[in-house]
């Protein structure tokens, strides 16, 4: 992709001061800028309360972008050519006075795409919309971007997406989780459907079980506020780990096409299992973390975090087992956990394969492992299969050995962000989440909310720096199986 295949665009952030925008916004878009794909008229038009000159919000830029982007990249040519896209304009996003001047500042260039990124709390979405369409700023042209969570439940959620609605149209919306624009995400697909091996095997004759974690290594880091009224089910589950088991249990679909992508998305969660009180109490585990260290370094208790209510019950953590009620993945459990203050930052799906039905081998032999498919995310994006091979050396002693699928390359693996950024752009919806996908994914987590409201279950402790509570690990030890945890 090169500057002649993306318009010409106006990029408006609204919360571009913001920790988001700073962190992985700019850095996206320069990133943009260095490899020569942005359009010469291409303006990023950030927005923020705070009254500044565009001068004084270039510094506050620079002054940032030490902490995200390399030293040598900002001596290059590339970051003066992206600081003269810069424009701020202050707004009090709640308010219709300041949109006039955004007005003045975008223009009346209609051929222009123009982008939306509403990266500020979700309440404020509608008000954003309407005062966009009360100043006349929104075209046929035009794109909205939605950042998580979309709403605290599911009436919340379809209130803000009704609002959304009646300013802009569905294939307008861009409803962003950064996971599905990570380059292994991605690869599943082809890993997939590219491949006759694995397509022929993708299914409840050859697999066991499927684990998908999320863990991260960090606390709140600031996000108190937020975090103590949303806790990991709504931050995590209900989006980005719902959004992988889609990705990985999905029949092929038709096209690329982006509708043709999602309607098979939707087909995964309108089979999920309905959820029981029973299931909201056996089987999925929350818990909270406690003081304990992480890399040599001592860990404060939740609790005890800047901001956190002395006896907050949020959960840190959430384990789950779920099942697909359909002919591929019938008898397949899938295992999701998700966790702040975990022993590594890794975020991973575990494809277990059966074991095979007979073993010709020596039973004292401890190499004889199940076939697994490891899809890393993060930190380090990677695609492991584990097989078995023969030891050097004689007798047939059997050893697990390690066939790396990702192709080694010196060159830039674009960051989530860019690749999905550059889609809201160009107008591409593939990895984007449609309204009745959420609507469907907050249908399946209500129980369980609904469940923890009305006391089912309890919030177990965990040292920061373990795996979680022993709940977790319980709810597959009682099927014979338990977590995979690489801590090489």
């Amino acid at each position: 992709m090169n500057s002649r295949d993306i318009p010409v665009f106006d990029m408006v952030i609204f919360g571009g001061t913001g920790d988001l925008a700073m962190r992985k916004l700019i850095p996206a878009m320069f990133q943009r800028e260095r490899a020569g794909v942005l359009p010469d008229d291409g303006r990023i038009i950030a927005s923020a309360r705070n009254p500044m000159s565009r001068e004084q919000y270039i510094a506050m830029v620079e002054a940032q972008a030490a902490s995200y982007i390399p030293d040598a990249q900002r001596q290059e040519p590339a970051w003066q050519r992206f600081l003269q896209r810069l424009h701020y304009v202050a707004i009090d996003a709640t308010k219709s006075e300041g949109y006039a001047t955004l007005q003045e500042t975008i223009g009346k260039a209609n051929g222009k795409i123009r982008v939306f990124y509403l990266a500020t709390s979700p309440k404020f979405f509608g008000a954003i919309c309407k005062h966009l369409h009360g100043a006349g700023l929104v075209n046929e042209r035009s794109h909205v971007v939605l950042e998580k969570p979309l709403g605290h439940d599911l009436d919340s959620s379809r209130a803000i997406n009704a609002e959304v609605a009646q300013y802009f149209s569905e294939d307008q919306i861009y409803r962003i989780d950064h996971y599905l624009g990570k380059e292994t995400v991605q690869n599943l697909l082809v890993l997939r459907f590219g491949n006759t091996l694995f397509e022929s095997l993708w299914n409840q004759k050859y697999i066991d079980h499927i684990q998908i974690t999320v863990a991260e290594s960090i606390g709140v880091e600031g996000r108190a506020g937020f975090y103590d009224h949303t806790g990991a089910l709504r931050d995590m589950v209900q989006n980005h780990l719902m959004q992988l088991l889609c990705f990985v249990a999905m029949e092929p679909p038709a096209s690329l096409d982006a509708n043709a992508v999602r309607d098979e998305k939707l087909k995964v969660l309108r089979s999920l299992k309905p959820l029981t009180m029973d299931d909201v109490k056996n089987n999925i585990i929350r818990g909270q973390y406690t003081a304990g260290a992480i890399n040599g370094k001592t860990a404060n208790s939740y609790r005890k975090e800047e901001g956190i209510e002395p006896e907050s019950q949020t959960e840190t953590f959430v384990a789950l087992k779920m099942e697909i009620e359909n002919w591929r993945w019938g008898n397949v459990p899938f295992y999701l956990r998700t966790g702040k203050r975990m022993a590594q930052r890794v975020s991973e799906i575990v494809v277990q394969f059966k074991s095979v039905p007979h073993s010709i081998f020596d039973n004292r032999s401890t190499g004889l492992e199940p076939n697994k498919l490891v899809i890393k995310i993060q930190p380090e994006e990677d695609i492991t299969l584990m097989l078995c091979g023969k030891k050097p050396g004689t007798g047939t002693n059997v050893r697990p050995v390690e066939l790396s699928l990702t192709a080694s390359s010196e060159e830039h693996i674009p960051d989530a962000y860019e690749r999905l950024l550059i889609d809201a752009i160009v107008g591409r919806q593939t990895l984007f989440m449609r309204r009745d996908e959420l609507d469907a994914a907050w249908q399946w987590v209500m129980p369980i909310l609904e469940g923890w409201n009305n006391g089912v279950g309890r919030v177990e402790p965990y040292v920061a720096g373990s795996w979680g509570p022993s709940g977790s690990a319980f709810l597959l030890a009682r099927d014979n199986r338990h977590w995979y945890e690489d801590l090489s």
